[in-house]
């Protein structure tokens, strides 16, 4: 499986809770089915991440946390309005 991403946000450096916030700031300007591609290195996003998905209603399509940065492909979704 191959999926392109529209974007890349890079959250290197940053420390709970700045890229949760970083991620639903840029969720709020993209349409719905882009695709961003989240690099983080701050081990509490292995856990927010995928609750951020589950509850705002987006995809979270591949993660991978084996090795720092960590990488997270996100599609917005469409369950609740933005």
């Amino acid at each position: 499986m191959f999926i392109k991403e529209n974007y890349i946000l890079n959250l290197v450096n940053l420390r709970c809770p700045d890229p949760i916030m970083k991620i639903r700031e840029k969720l709020r300007k993209i349409k719905k089915n882009e695709v961003i591609l989240i690099i983080a290195d701050d081990p509490s996003t292995k856990r927010e991440i995928p609750q951020l998905c589950l509850f705002m209603g987006h995809t979270l399509i591949h993660s991978d946390i084996n090795k720092i940065p960590y990488q997270y492909l996100l599609k917005k979704g469409n369950i609740f309005k933005n």
